[in-house]
């Protein structure tokens, strides 16, 4: 009897002990090693992609497009798979969420119709006319989260006649700023070359400040 308490006693004292020191290494050393090679060798990531204005005042992330952009500036693609948080509503939440429309859905043609038209008409200026064929996808197409931080080159490079003309710039100078802000395909072959619609709006800004 005697040597069965003992037994319970060592088997209850070993787990335990394992227990504590599992919670040790994985509860507390290895989160703490991982979030330190994280802050030490990707610390723009690890704390949220954060853009900042030339004032050093966080203005959002390179990772989730904004929308809300006056024609004046360059615009976002569209974020039908948007919506508003109708549960709690005592903090204005924004939800992410895909459209879930087939391409021949006569609600998606129509949204795509009307979005094209939009696009040719506000970015037709005085001396520069948008050809319908011109329009790229993503500019008449909302991505899954409706929260695509980027829009193509071309998409980019249509509304930099718009953009120019509103704020009364030359139109190589704000085509200049649109290919300083163009990344290219991810690894020299993944995807496309595409501009982050924020990052260049601050830009923008930024060039309006000094002229």
């Amino acid at each position: 009897m005697n040597n069965s308490v003992t037994n319970t006693a060592r088997l209850l004292g070993a787990g335990l002990r394992a227990l504590l020191v599992l919670t040790l290494v994985t509860g507390v050393i290895y989160p703490l090693v991982v979030t330190g090679i994280a802050q030490g060798l990707f610390n723009g990531k690890a704390n949220g992609s954060e853009i900042k204005d030339d004032t050093g005042k966080v203005v959002g992330s390179s990772l989730i497009g904004q929308q809300g952009y006056g024609l004046d500036y360059f615009q976002p693609r569209p974020a039908n798979g948007l919506g508003e948080n109708s549960v709690n509503t005592q903090y204005k939440l924004i939800l992410s969420g895909a459209t879930n429309r087939s391409a021949d859905n006569p609600e998606l043609i129509k949204w795509v119709k009307e979005a094209k038209a939009k696009v040719v008409k506000d970015n037709s200026t005085a001396d520069y006319k948008v050809d319908p064929a011109q329009v790229p996808a993503d500019a008449v197409t909302s991505s899954a989260s409706g929260l695509d931080p980027n829009i193509s080159q071309q998409y980019a490079d249509i509304q930099a006649h718009r953009v120019a003309e509103k704020n009364g710039l030359p139109v190589a100078q704000v085509q200049k700023l649109v290919d300083e802000h163009t990344e290219g395909s991810t690894l020299g072959f993944m995807g496309e070359p595409r501009v982050n619609v924020l990052e260049l709006n601050i830009a923008l800004k930024g060039l309006l400040a000094k002229s």
